[in-house]
């Protein structure tokens, strides 16, 4: 797929312009774009299979009417590396071996204004919802259960995929550790956190998994983590406890071990919260 060009991911937006998450109301629209986004992928029957913060990117409104020398001069000077042998023997390019590569531009067109919108982008683990994959490959803190338990994968990965989104669009940070997390410890985290509980089938496969979940201790559930990672820091924050309260509400409507139990992007969507 080609786009017009669009600037930084999200995460990168908020690392070089907010002090640890986004504006509570910047954060809600950008909430509110990815949930039309997700939405229209799925009523076309497209999964998009590897949903976080970093695979959604600010547009650039004003680079389609730049001239062409004043577009080159803000993306700044090609960095080509030459193709050679690490033993420095010359090389002899096949048919299709490129002669030379270029780094991609760190343009200075990543500047960040509040007229941007944000489009879904890397469709590399995108699917027909009509096809089940076999596997994924979502960064493992937002990874669904159904593909860690290796059970059956549909579009609806995308839909823990958006309640972990939502999650660190408001507070800055995913709900599910990443540091030293196994696959076993992953899925402790998911049962404090999750609004239903671990299916029967899992079970023989969880109590298989590697490492012992009786060294950690049980975690709090996702409204009172919620509720910490957003009031218990220095960051500033601007929604009520009101907000985070009818935000978790959100967010375990889609944090459901079960597939089927998850709501969609639309009845999302359409809660009284996001109009407000």
């Amino acid at each position: 797929m080609v786009y017009e060009l669009l600037g930084s991911n999200v995460q990168d937006t908020i690392d070089a312009h907010f002090p640890g998450r986004l504006p509570g109301k910047l954060a809600k629209t950008i909430a509110k774009q990815s949930l039309l986004g997700l939405d229209s992928l799925h009523q076309h029957g497209i999964g998009h299979g590897d949903l976080h913060t970093r695979n959604l990117a600010f547009t650039q409104p004003n680079a389609d009417n730049l001239a062409e020398d004043k577009f080159l001069e803000m993306l700044g000077t090609p960095d080509v590396g030459l193709i050679q042998r690490a033993d420095e023997r010359s090389l002899d390019l096949e048919p299709g071996m490129p002669k030379y590569l270029v780094m991609p531009a760190s343009n200075q067109l990543r500047s960040w204004n509040s007229s941007q919108s944000i489009k879904i982008i890397d469709f590399g683990e995108s699917f027909l919802t009509t096809e089940s994959p076999r596997t994924l490959h979502t960064p493992f803190p937002v990874r669904a259960p159904e593909v860690i338990f290796q059970d059956r994968i549909d579009y609806r990965v995308d839909l823990w995929g958006m309640g972990c989104m939502l999650f660190e669009l408001f507070t800055g940070q995913p709900p599910f550790d990443s540091f030293l997390t196994t696959p076993k410890i992953l899925v402790g985290q998911m049962r404090d956190m999750a609004s239903d509980d671990l299916p029967r089938r899992w079970h023989e496969i969880w109590n298989g998994m590697d490492g012992d979940e009786d060294i950690v201790e049980p975690g709090p559930n996702l409204q009172e983590w919620l509720e910490e990672v957003y009031f218990g820091d220095t960051k500033e924050h601007d929604l009520t406890a009101e907000d985070i309260a009818r935000l978790g509400q959100i967010i375990a409507r889609l944090l459901r071990f079960e597939p089927n139990a998850r709501v969609s992007a639309r009845e999302v969507l359409d809660d009284a919260w996001f109009h407000e």
